[in-house]
């Protein structure tokens, strides 16, 4: 009997002494393991479809794989989330490039650069209803088009008209207020309204004006080489943490391509976070921005996230037809695509 014990002792031992060298191994790498990285991230607009990536990106787990802790807020316009950047308060903001263009030519202005283009066109429109004889952007002279203030649409206007020789002193600019843009438009009260085409054309479908009276003149049908928002870094962060930035652009790409197989589940998340979201409304709106704005045939060629840098060079000299730029930029000074990965890790599913 006690030869027995003696031997049933040694087994516990033999299988005792490697569990405990797992155990102290698996609180070993626990302890030596990176912490998460946080990232404040701020969007320059009211939450809509349009950020489904990233919040489908969250949900999923991705950025989470990626180490890092994103929490998300909201700005007032681009200006602010830029001035959130600059000054540290977020480490990476949503933006409209082309105010990221103007912003860079301030004499203070803090090194900010694009890391991520999402929309490979900007949304840039002009939404007018058939019925008032609109069906071309040459069918605009003589008619009213509301405005609302600091619409950035308006700042690629006179690059649009002078392309397609429309003499810009016969088209009438009213300006309004964003919250009774399309309200004014479904009431007769303009011709047409400027803004975004997969926001004013949308909202304007949802209040009952019917589809086959709204036509969407896209800037970048008529020449505009705008690309459209695009994610921004802090210049400190990106320099002391450029893994933690890869990592995000990693997450968000495969936050774009579970977007793109599943419109319907991501436009679902992106309601979830608006106040009284209307889901049928965020889905269309999600289509729309897929087709128009990140789906295009240079990102089916080149792959997510990248940019053509003759192009955005091309699109800087347009603004310039309404900016005069102290030192005109280069696109190397505005896109930094170190954080992007191998075109093969960036081609659309």
């Amino acid at each position: 009997m006690f030869a027995f014990k003696t031997i049933a002792l040694r087994g516990l031992l033999a299988i005792a002494i490697p569990l405990a060298a797992l155990t102290a191994h698996d609180v070993s790498a626990a302890e030596t393991a990176a912490p998460s990285t946080a990232i404040h991230f701020t969007f320059d607009r009211p939450v809509d479809a349009s950020m489904a990536p990233f919040f489908l990106a969250a949900k999923d787990g991705n950025f989470g794989a990626e180490r890092l802790n994103v929490s998300f807020k909201s700005a007032t316009g681009s200006p602010e989330a830029l001035a959130r950047v600059a000054k540290g308060g977020s480490e990476l903001a949503l933006v409209d490039i082309n105010e990221l263009i103007r912003f860079r030519d301030k004499d203070d202005a803090a090194p900010v650069k694009a890391v991520f283009m999402l929309f490979n066109r900007a949304p840039y429109a002009i939404v007018a209803r058939r019925s008032r004889g609109i069906h071309l952007l040459s069918d605009l002279d003589g008619k009213t088009v509301g405005v609302a203030d600091g619409d950035l649409s308006m700042r690629l206007w006179p690059a649009l008209a002078q392309q397609n020789g429309i003499n810009v002193s016969q088209v009438k600019f009213h300006k309004i207020s964003a919250a009774v843009r399309e309200p004014l438009l479904s009431a007769g009260q303009v011709d047409a309204v400027a803004g975004f085409s997969y926001l004013s054309a949308v909202n304007l479908r949802d209040r009952g004006v019917p589809g086959g009276d709204l036509v969407v003149l896209r800037y970048a049908d008529y020449g505009c080489e705008a690309y459209g928002f695009a994610v921004v870094a802090n210049p400190a962060f990106a320099a002391t943490k450029p893994d933690a930035v890869k990592g995000f652009v990693r997450a968000l790409i495969a936050g774009v391509n579970a977007t793109i197989k599943e419109p319907a589940r991501a436009a679902d998340v992106a309601a979830s976070r608006i106040d009284d979201g209307d889901r049928d409304l965020e889905r269309e709106r999600l289509r729309s921005v897929l087709i128009d704005n990140i789906l295009t045939d240079e990102v089916k060629r080149n792959g997510l996230g990248g940019i053509d840098p003759a192009r955005l060079d091309r699109s800087i000299d347009q603004i310039a037809q309404d900016f005069k730029f102290r030192k005109r930029p280069a696109a190397g000074d505005i896109f930094d695509d170190r954080f992007l990965p191998p075109v093969a890790g960036r081609l659309i599913n």
